[in-house]
């Protein structure tokens, strides 16, 4: 059983984090949580909630990863451009002058 769910997880993930099928699995996961049609029917009452907590818990938790993953990008990306301009900025020009 934790094989399947470490699979489940693992193909989510990767899946989610490629550009291609990013969109079309968070519609899909939506689709899924509002759907009547699940593992376990939402009218049983906490069995029903249990597989929609997991799928939401899920895309919640890498859709935030992917964000926090980009900032961070933004972040290095902006702070190695600002680092080459201080460089070029903190060049000093000194006239030579000969020694006797």
């Amino acid at each position: 059983m934790n094989n399947i769910v470490q699979s489940f997880y693992n193909w989510y993930r990767n899946t989610l984090r490629n550009p291609k099928y990013r969109w079309w699995l968070i519609l899909g996961t939506f689709l899924y949580l509002f759907s009547p049609l699940d593992l376990s029917p939402d009218f049983l009452p906490v069995l029903g909630w249990i597989d929609d907590a997991v799928v939401m818990t899920l895309l919640v938790s890498e859709v935030s990863q992917l964000l926090v993953d980009q900032v961070k990008l933004r972040q290095s990306q902006n702070s190695n451009s600002t680092s080459s301009a201080t460089k070029e900025s903190e060049t000093v020009d000194v006239d030579a002058v000969p020694l006797k």
